[in-house]
């Protein structure tokens, strides 16, 4: 029976599906024809925007080849990756790093582990499930399930790594190795992103790290996107932009994620051995509109799963109290600060309130 507006009750249908402690990835396995109307994304949040125009240079996402980075290395090839690692953070918010230093394996071995997480019988992953974005170890499908005007079409598992990560025990057997090695490789890799892109600010090296505190809170995630009997109507992850400072993502060959340019969604494409990094809101904050936070989301298909591992830099409730605003060295009479400050736990908070809707909270911090 196909329901009407009239007699489709929404917040039933949202219990039931939570109930299941399922997930997406339980209606697939159930061998489900039609998506439940939760899943029903509104037109604009589909096609809002157009996509980028093929083989357009200017709609081509940076690629930058990490080799010399280093501070021990040539400094001239290092002040040229700073260059390009600042212009692709102040033009795209997005870019992405080969020669990284993160063994191939380390990044197939996570994604192994999310595979063997999610393949798992649902009462074996029952005992993960919860709905609190702040629980060291989370298995869900959707935090904003009750409050977001669409779900999403995928599940996750979350572990908060840093600075008070879950013991070994709380993590699933079949994913903790991988877990504990992804986070060490991530940690390396985004300590030296936040290096280049302080000097990128005409900053000293330390700055994001060690003055600003950018690396003490890391959230990693497992994301894994089931196929979808009809994804002309749904989406992985709405447009939204990240909360913290930097993220750095490891996608697999299937593809899916796409960000805002020039308001149009263009196709970050899979690079073998590449780690997608972007900017979040309180890094476009502390640089004082600097570096841009994009919007960004992930779309499905109907043959494959899709698997991405990401490293969160910056999450909520784990950081020192503090407050954050434009970085002051950066402030001049031409350039005075943008934003009011807040504490990284507040930003967080008024995010959720919010109701993941897509649309930041950065706006509203604006003097």
């Amino acid at each position: 029976m196909v329901t009407t507006d009239s007699d489709y009750d929404r917040l039933a249908e949202q219990k039931a599906f939570n109930a299941t402690k399922a997930g997406v990835k339980g209606l697939v396995d159930a061998d489900v024809k039609e998506l439940p109307q939760i899943f029903h994304a509104p037109p604009h949040f589909l096609n809002g925007r157009p996509p980028a125009p093929d083989g357009d240079p200017d709609f081509s996402l940076p690629v930058i080849d990490l080799a010399g980075a280093r501070a021990d290395q040539d400094p001239e090839e290092r002040k040229r990756i700073i260059k390009k690692i600042g212009d692709a953070s102040t033009e795209w918010g997005f870019f992405q790093v080969v020669n990284h230093g993160v063994p191939a394996s380390t990044l197939n071995e996570i994604r192994a582990g999310t595979h063997r997480f999610f393949d798992q019988d649902v009462e074996v992953k029952k005992e993960y499930f919860s709905a609190d974005p702040m629980s060291k170890v989370v298995y869900t499908s959707n935090y904003g399930l009750y409050t977001a005007p669409v779900a999403n079409w995928g599940d996750l598992i979350l572990f908060r790594m840093a600075p008070d990560p879950p013991a070994p025990e709380q993590i699933p057997a079949c994913i903790r190795q991988n877990v504990q090695e992804f986070s060490d490789e991530m940690s390396k890799v985004g300590e030296l992103l936040l290096e280049l892109m302080s000097e990128a600010l005409g900053l000293a090296p330390n700055h994001l790290k060690d003055e600003m505190g950018c690396a003490e809170g890391i959230g990693l995630a497992c994301h894994y996107y089931p196929p979808c009997p009809q994804p002309e109507l749904a989406l992985g992850i709405t447009h939204h932009t990240d909360i913290g400072f930097v993220t750095v993502l490891s996608q697999d060959h299937v593809g899916g994620l796409q960000v805002v340019h020039r308001d149009r969604w263009v196709d970050v494409p899979p690079v073998p051995g590449a780690l997608v990094v972007n900017v979040g809101d309180m890094l476009q904050l502390i640089s004082n509109d600097k570096f841009k936070s994009a919007e960004h989301r992930v779309i499905v298909n109907s043959t494959e799963p899709r698997i991405s591992t990401v490293a969160f830099f910056g999450n909520g409730s784990t950081l020192k109290p503090r407050m954050y605003g434009p970085i002051k060295e950066l402030l001049s009479e031409g350039n005075p600060p943008i934003y009011q400050e807040i504490a990284m736990e507040e930003f967080f908070f008024q995010t959720y309130k919010k109701g993941f809707d897509g649309d930041s909270y950065l706006p509203r911090l604006k003097l």
